[in-house]
């Protein structure tokens, strides 16, 4: 580990222009790769306070041994020396984006004498046209199985082909219509290509015109008498019409454009994009992100548009949730790339607006199942557990981990909640619940929490007969008889809090962490670990510490802790909210005897408030239909006992 101080540019040295830099470790090799207006304030920002950095920003120059520099002289060129430098050198500290899945595509190998239509995966052939990606290869096969009665392109592999010339029959797709059969010589190569160019035409959006004239061809058939012709015609229509209804229509017939959204957190970062032409969704595909450093959404979006798009089809229009930090660049680039103008802006409203919310939904769905695939592997589980009993110097790994959470707004309602990871799985059936009683802010409300579930602990584990009894109370064998393990012999279930936890996490900081070891040490508990999670940083607090523990980014115990964190949040507010929308549906009426619900409604709607209706009179409240002389009375008597 190296100081930074050590390779520091001399002052005066690094120039006041724009241009991208490199940071390489002892063997030199390049470990980030990044692009500044102005390389002096940008390089100098690294060098200047060290303790004020990001901790991931203070890993990387601590791996760090050297840093050079090239001058450019627009935004855009250090655009394309910022993404040919983050290609050739995989910096480590850099964002990556890498395929949450393998896509698959349409492809028509334009390139042979006769085009092909197949499923193909992975890199991209010179020659051969692309449509997708979709999101299953059996949803490409139904649509071209639709589309060969109308396109009776070719399909099969090379070697049917060749073997289907050498013995001059067709296969079975020649006998049904559905291949032109050119290995056997019914087309002539020029014919052949001319289908394949209408199937492209056609999957390329242009589909009204072939429904038109299709439809043309039928009327003319049925006209000349031809019947058998026109129910043929008839019937591609309805097959092409099928094909259509497989691609919503969720825009105006002439946008072609890519949706891209994003979903995050603080270790990882989700993207879908669809794409639509034609004002059709053609397919759709997704990134999972791993964020090595401190990245806003705006700066995501430009390392997703400089990486995807630099080899892939670019669209005139790009929908995006955030700005880059430096739109006009990004825009001059994609546009140099594309040949054309590029359209890249934030949807406001209308239906772009809606499809954007769609594709995020879908890039929250993808990081969820990003997260579940993560953590059900045994091995990485067992990986996550190790870490954390190593970073925390614990004496064996955590395998039951207890996670508390506070929740409240603006002090009202305040809630916490208890959720147990046991193996690293969570195990729902032994989550609790908790109604806070003190008012005293956060800190306060942890301590009361961890006091009362580990006082419950105490009070089964003595009653079990694990702890002595105290002095005068009789002696451990009379304990044993009356109960005895963590089953509760009068009905038959665990003990709610029988089982204590390796380790307990808080959602917090350093004060959060110690608020609950304090608890813990005034039961007397000394076998239960304390950690806080804080959420801006992740860094992991110990109550004794001054500094925090500092996880690496990659730590798959990191990555459990902040599951573990998560859930709690969630089982948190889920108790919150609930609590909340009941007291708001609770009143004052509902203490008056003989009151039901619509007579309640109706002085509600009668006087526009409780306030109001307590400072009525009885003479007042009678003008209520269906409130007589001894209700109105009642009311009167029940409300006026209450301090208003």
């Amino acid at each position: 580990m190296s100081s930074p101080l050590s390779f520091r540019p001399q002052p005066g040295s690094i120039p006041d222009e724009p241009g991208v830099y490199r940071f390489r470790d002892t063997h030199g090799r390049v470990i980030y790769v990044g692009k500044a207006k102005s390389l002096r304030q940008r390089l100098n920002s690294y060098f200047a306070d060290f303790a004020g950095l990001h901790p991931r920003t203070q890993t990387m120059l601590t791996t760090a041994a050297s840093v050079d520099w090239t001058v450019v002289s627009t935004e855009v060129e250090a655009l394309q020396l910022e993404y040919s430098w983050i290609k050739e050198y995989d910096p480590r500290f850099n964002v990556k984006y890498r395929d949450d899945k393998s896509y698959p595509y349409l492809a028509v190998t334009m390139g042979e004498e006769f085009p092909r239509v197949q499923v193909m995966r992975g890199a991209k052939k010179m020659g051969t046209r692309y449509f997708g990606p979709y999101s299953h290869a059996w949803a490409i096969r139904e649509t071209v199985d639709l589309l060969l009665r109308v396109f009776p392109v070719r399909t099969c592999s090379a070697g049917v082909f060749k073997r289907a010339g050498q013995i001059g029959r067709p296969c079975l797709l020649g006998y049904i219509d559905k291949c032109s059969a050119p290995c056997v010589g019914r087309v002539t190569p020029e014919e052949h290509r001319a289908l394949a160019d209408d199937f492209c035409d056609f999957m390329g959006g242009n589909t009204s015109r072939w429904i038109r004239r299709l439809e043309k061809d039928m009327r003319e058939a049925a006209g000349e008498q031809e019947y058998e012709r026109a129910a043929r015609i008839r019937d591609d229509i309805q097959a092409l019409q099928r094909a259509l209804e497989k691609q919503a229509v969720v825009l105006g017939d002439a946008t072609d454009a890519d949706v891209i959204a994003l979903a995050e957190d603080p270790l990882e970062a989700a993207v879908q994009v669809f794409y639509v032409r034609g004002g059709r969704i053609r397919g759709q595909r997704g990134w999972v992100v791993d964020k090595v450093e401190e990245t806003t959404p705006a700066e995501l979006v430009e390392h997703f548009l400089l990486q995807i798009y630099a080899e892939g089809e670019i669209p005139k229009e790009v929908l995006v949730p955030a700005l880059p930090p430096e739109p006009e660049a990004v825009t001059e680039l994609l546009a140099e790339q594309r040949g054309a103008r590029v359209e890249l802006r934030v949807p406001q409203r209308g239906d772009k607006k809606a499809l954007m919310e769609t594709v995020e939904r879908n890039a929250k769905e993808s990081l969820a199942q990003h997260k579940i695939r993560r953590a059900s592997d045994l091995t990485t589980r067992s990986k996550a557990l190790q870490e954390i009993a190593d970073a925390l110097e614990l004496d064996q790994a955590p395998l039951r981990i207890e996670c508390y959470d506070v929740s409240h707004l603006q002090g009202e309602n305040v809630v916490a909640s208890m959720v147990v990871f046991e193996d690293g799985l969570a195990r729902k059936s032994e989550y609790r619940r908790f109604a806070v009683k003190t008012k005293d802010g956060d800190v306060a409300s942890i301590h009361e929490v961890i006091q009362r579930r580990f006082r419950r602990y105490l009070e089964e584990r003595s009653a079990t007969g694990e702890l002595a009894p105290e002095p005068g109370t009789g002696d451990l064998g009379e304990q044993e008889e009356r109960v005895a393990g963590p089953i509760d012999p009068e009905t038959g279930k665990p003990r709610k809090f029988a089982y204590p936890p390796n380790l307990v996490v808080v959602d917090g900081a350093g004060p959060q962490a110690a608020a609950a070891q304090r608890a813990l040490d005034e039961l007397g508990v000394d076998d239960v670990a304390v950690v806080g999670l804080a959420k801006r940083l992740e860094e992991v607090w110990l109550p004794t510490d001054d500094q925090p523990v500092i996880m690496p980014r990659s730590s798959e115990g990191l990555y459990l802790l902040q599951r573990v964190r998560d859930e709690a949040h969630r089982f948190a507010i889920t108790y919150h909210r609930n609590k909340r929308s009941k007291s708001v549906k609770e009143s004052a009426l509902d203490g008056v005897p003989g009151l039901g619900p619509a007579r309640r409604q109706a002085l509600l709607k009668h006087f526009g408030s409780v306030k109001r209706l307590r400072d009525a009179t009885v003479t007042e409240i009678c003008e209520v239909p269906g409130i007589g002389q001894a209700t109105a009375e009642v009311i009167v008597s029940t409300l006026k006992g209450e301090a208003p």
